[in-house]
């Protein structure tokens, strides 16, 4: 594949950095807006099942997996199929089907036949494209930008990211306060179509796929994509990290609103605030991870991260109404810097130690294993809620997470400062 092909002066010897790189400022700018508009969704859908709909424990879980759901369906043909698609067309398509996707549940409403079923048919297609737009995101940054840029890259991206861990439940918590959880779901969808007409903008020519690629197997394609993961002592461990602490995550992630909501009865407006506050480590951790990589090494900030995603999880279930509510929002905290601290540098070593003709293969492959576990970590920890009480569930979930860093000591990592910059030679 070849070099992508730039108008105007060269970004990247611009001073100021990559704020001077007009092109990643309109990337970073869409996916701001829409990770924002997403994680409204996060609050809003939950509240919508529970408080429109008096869905049960179960069905709200059932709702949370239905949008990881697709990572186990179509998961390893959709890395093939971006590896052989402009990366930018297919995050423009995604964003508009998720625009309409949301705007059909506030239309459902006014016409008084809104579902549970219908707010799962919505996860399960917005989660279909989000296995396409993450998946083009991962190749189509190194697009964008040089090897050694991909680091800052990435931070800035997780930053936006984890700010919006924390603006988007508060606003959907107040949103719903204020005119109901189905109005913050129009928000969601306007978010996409902004972030449509940002990527639009963007002025970088994209290399073609050869014809040769594009006449390959499917079948082959993803065989090799899931060999290389399997065979890198690397990417194995991490991806198999990845995949036992989502089952924590996204395990007490699923019943959290029916908890608050029900168990400790808060109101929505205090439900988003205390989410909001349980997702701010994460910028703390976006901000520090390239420097703690830099300083610590890249393979010791891995370890780091791992042991604070894991055992300050066991701080959740502490939660309790009044001054109880501080030991979940610590808890939060940690596992939300601890997350925020591995996506960046893991995320830019995958970037630059996987061969580019593969990262797509290879970045799906492993989110087969780390998002391919999170619908059934939901349903499990709402099968859990339902039969002994959501308590309890979370408890389970959390006390798995909390043991999943020694997964790390298995491989080579433990015994590295830093990560590779390119696979060994065979």
């Amino acid at each position: 594949m070849t070099a992508a092909t730039r108008t105007g002066p060269d970004p990247v010897r611009r001073t100021g950095g990559l704020l001077r790189h007009r092109d990643f400022r309109l990337l970073w700018a869409g996916q701001a807006v829409s990770s924002v508009g997403s994680n409204v969704t996060t609050v809003a859908l939950p509240l919508v099942a529970v408080a429109v709909l008096d869905a049960g424990t179960f069905q709200v879980a059932v709702l949370t997996a239905a949008a990881w759901l697709p990572w186990l369906l179509i998961g390893l043909p959709a890395g093939a199929w971006v590896d052989r698609l402009p990366r930018r067309s297919v995050m423009v398509v995604c964003d508009l089907f998720c625009a309409l996707a949301f705007l059909s549940i506030p239309l459902a409403a006014v016409l008084d036949g809104l579902t549970v079923a219908h707010l799962l048919v919505v996860a399960l297609s917005a989660g279909t494209a989000r296995v396409f737009f993450e998946t083009a995101d991962q190749v189509y940054l190194p697009v964008l930008l040089r090897p050694e840029q991909l680091p800052e890259g990435n931070a800035k991206l997780e930053t936006t990211q984890t700010v919006s861990y924390v603006v988007g439940p508060g606003l959907a918590g107040l949103i719903a306060q204020l005119v109901g959880a189905v109005v913050a779901l129009v928000l969601d969808a306007l978010t996409f179509l902004l972030s449509a007409v940002l990527l639009l903008r963007i002025r970088t020519v994209e290399p073609r796929v050869r014809r040769a690629d594009r006449s390959r197997s499917l079948r082959r394609d993803i065989a090799e994509g899931l060999r290389f993961v399997a065979r890198d002592p690397y990417l194995r461990v991490l991806a198999v990290f990845g995949a036992a602490s989502n089952i924590g995550l996204i395990g007490y992630q699923a019943v959290l609103v029916v908890f608050l909501v029900r168990e400790l009865r808060l109101a929505p407006g205090l439900v988003g605030v205390l989410i909001a506050v349980m997702s701010a480590g994460g910028i703390i951790g976006a901000l520090l991870a390239t420097t703690l990589g830099r300083r610590c090494g890249t393979a010791r900030t891995v370890l780091i991260a791992a042991v604070l995603t894991g055992p300050p999880a066991l701080l959740i279930p502490l939660a309790a109404p009044g001054i109880g509510l501080v030991w979940p929002a610590l808890g939060g905290v940690l596992i939300g810097l601890g997350v925020a601290i591995g996506n960046v540098v893991k995320g830019a070593f995958r970037q630059t130690y996987t061969p580019h003709h593969l990262l797509g293969r290879v970045t799906v492959s492993m989110h087969l294993l780390n998002y391919g576990t999170m619908p059934l970590a939901a349903v499990l920890a709402g099968a859990l809620g339902a039969r002994y009480g959501v308590g309890k569930a979370i408890f389970v979930m959390t006390a798995w997470l909390a043991v999943t860093p020694s997964i790390l000591l298995i491989g080579p990592i433990r015994r590295r400062r830093d990560l590779p910059a390119a696979p060994a030679a065979s």
